[in-house]
């Protein structure tokens, strides 16, 4: 069964956390503005635990500018670092996400589309059911904005919004001006999650 089962108005959480949505993402480029991809390295092993993206080894490439970048966990000791997933910004790179946008006085963000179907499945849904999968799901830790559904109309449209702007991928998300500078990770996260 997929995470996300829409039948009519339902909705069935499957209980897939965040770091399920964590590949791809895109990002805005550091160096021309286009759309880029934060991707794990193709040459890894098979992905056995999804908390593992927090950790893999990331490459950022513009197919407009050809930027490339990489990216390793920090190591302490034997221990690698992982990155904190959630907010506007990529973690990896603490580069601006591409599927940004103002909703309701926040910013409704998405890693990719798989993400965005998500959050719109759950959305639009009427029943809302809860699966027997983890209690830290992606939906279950949508902010209370996202999901009152006296905010429906506003937070699809958004959606809509989002989906707009991935198909256009010289178009520069209104949200991701005035932090053009990649952030310190350990910067990114102050906040709660979303």
């Amino acid at each position: 069964m997929s995470d996300t089962e829409r039948t009519g108005g339902r909705h069935l959480d499957g209980g897939r956390p965040l770091a399920a949505y964590a590949d791809p993402l895109y990002v805005v480029c550091p160096r021309c503005g286009s759309r880029a991809t934060v991707m794990t390295r193709p040459d890894l092993p098979e992905l056995r635990y999804y908390a593992e993206l927090r950790f893999r080894p990331r490459r950022l490439t513009c197919g407009d500018c050809a930027l490339t970048r990489e990216w390793t966990a920090e190591r302490r000791g034997n221990a690698l670092i992982g990155v904190r997933l959630g907010g506007p910004d990529d973690p990896f790179f603490g580069l601006p996400l591409w599927l940004q946008t103002p909703c309701r006085g926040k910013v409704l963000w998405a890693y990719n589309e798989r993400h965005l179907d998500a959050v719109e499945a759950h959305v639009a849904a009427t029943l809302r059911e809860r699966g027997s999968g983890p209690a830290m799901s992606m939906v279950a830790c949508l902010p209370a904005w996202v999901k009152a559904a006296g905010n429906r109309d506003d937070v699809l449209r958004a959606v809509e919004h989002l989906r707009a702007q991935h198909a256009d991928p010289h178009h520069r998300p209104s949200a991701a001006y005035g932090h053009e500078t990649p952030r310190r990770t350990a910067d990114l996260y102050a906040g709660p999650p979303y």
